[in-house]
């Protein structure tokens, strides 16, 4: 535990902000140093890649005999900004909990999987281990976009904080951008001018009443149903005059089955079908940024194995569940990798109070090592 909390506090005192959310941040470059230093004296083979100027991955790599089975571990190496907390990388611990930015967020997971890695060492294991600690999943997910072009594996944990629960689900998402055209007018002709703000209302009441259906209508055994979100608006240019244009930005999160495509499909039919019913409504659709659902297959090899595993160090079975964020283990899903979600208990995470249970950090550690001696054997 003294080691454990040694290697914590060093990642939480450490400023990685992400550059992307707040501008000028430090990024990650100082604590992908000092993991790549830890990991080094360890034992392990180190690879620090650069993924974008100043912002690398670190890769620890635990090669076995040969003839096993490979399985990484992931974690980000960089935080949301500290708005609102007095002292975020001063990390202090009291009642047996770690606060400061990260801690939860996810560096009690990168500290489990540090330990694990380090204790590895001494296993004699036929499948490789490989440790991915990326830059950037709280923006873009680049970090790890980068290791599933780089890296095969049989299966992957991501140690994302899940309070000792297995994840084996979670949500996407899609950003859309509707765009309602108008026609620019002053205030006292109405017979020239058409309202780009009013039609926009009509976007508005469809896509609330599209929203409630989803929700009414759940799909999915672990995750319910997808769900949209309008994030902002913006239109008109002075009070006299008819708006030519307002636009819409909003965010449809999915589930295992939808993507960008049937996300646009949707969005065009109930667009139509406005304009169908108002000549003089017109409209642009975008569709931007996205990252997929994730769900790990039922008959993953890796899940009896983390089963047994979980139940060996927590002395019960954690029951398989979904959560409604997005991870990165999305993207190693995507490449073929069957992933899942253990991480360790906490609060706070993007919030002014952020903190991290330290004994369920070990755990976690334990977790991770017992796996990795049944499934790379």
């Amino acid at each position: 535990m003294d080691e454990l909390t040694q290697i914590l506090s060093d990642l939480v005192a450490i400023d990685s902000t992400n550059p992307g959310i707040l501008p000028g941040a430090p990024g990650e470059a100082e604590i992908a140093a000092a993991l790549a230093h830890w990991l080094k004296a360890a034992g392990l083979e180190v690879d620090v890649q650069e993924v974008l100027p100043g912002r690398p991955n670190v890769v620890g790599i635990l090669r076995g005999a040969g003839g096993g089975k490979t399985l990484i571990l992931n974690g980000h190496l960089d935080t949301v900004g500290a708005n609102g907390m007095a002292q975020p990388h001063h990390p202090t611990v009291q009642d047996g909990r770690m606060y400061g930015r990260g801690t939860y967020d996810m560096k009690g997971g990168l500290t489990a999987c540090m330990l694990a890695m380090k204790a590895a060492t001494r296993l004699n294991l036929a499948g490789d281990v490989i440790f991915c600690a990326v830059m950037d999943e709280e923006l873009g997910g680049l970090g790890t976009q980068q290791i599933s072009r780089q890296y095969r594996a049989d299966a992957a944990i991501i140690a994302e904080p899940t309070e000792l629960q297995l994840v084996v689900a979670h949500r996407g998402f899609v950003f859309v951008e509707v765009e309602t055209i108008g026609v620019a007018a002053h205030g006292s002709r109405p017979h020239l001018g058409v309202d780009a703000i009013f039609k926009m209302g009509k976007v508005l009441r469809a896509l609330d009443e599209f929203d409630q259906h989803l929700q009414a209508h759940p799909t999915h055994a672990l995750l319910g149903s997808g769900s949209l979100h309008a994030s902002f608006i913006h239109g008109g240019q002075e009070p006299s005059t008819y708006p030519a244009q307002c636009l819409l930005t909003l965010e449809r999160r999915t589930i295992p089955g939808e993507t960008p495509h049937s996300v646009q499909t949707e969005m065009d039919r109930m667009l139509a079908a406005l304009a169908a019913a108002d000549p003089a409504f017109q409209y642009t659709l975008r569709l931007g940024a996205s990252q997929p659902p994730m769900e790990t297959p039922p008959d993953a090899e890796i899940l009896p194995v983390i089963l047994q595993a979980a139940r060996q160090v927590l002395g019960y079975d954690p029951q398989p569940g979904g959560v409604s964020y997005w991870t990165d283990a999305a993207t190693l899903w995507t490449a073929g990798i069957p992933s899942l979600l253990f991480g360790p208990l906490g609060a706070g995470a993007h919030a002014a109070e952020e903190w991290v249970d330290l004994q369920s950090v070990q755990t976690c550690a334990e977790v991770y090592l017992e796996t990795i001696r049944l499934f790379c054997q």
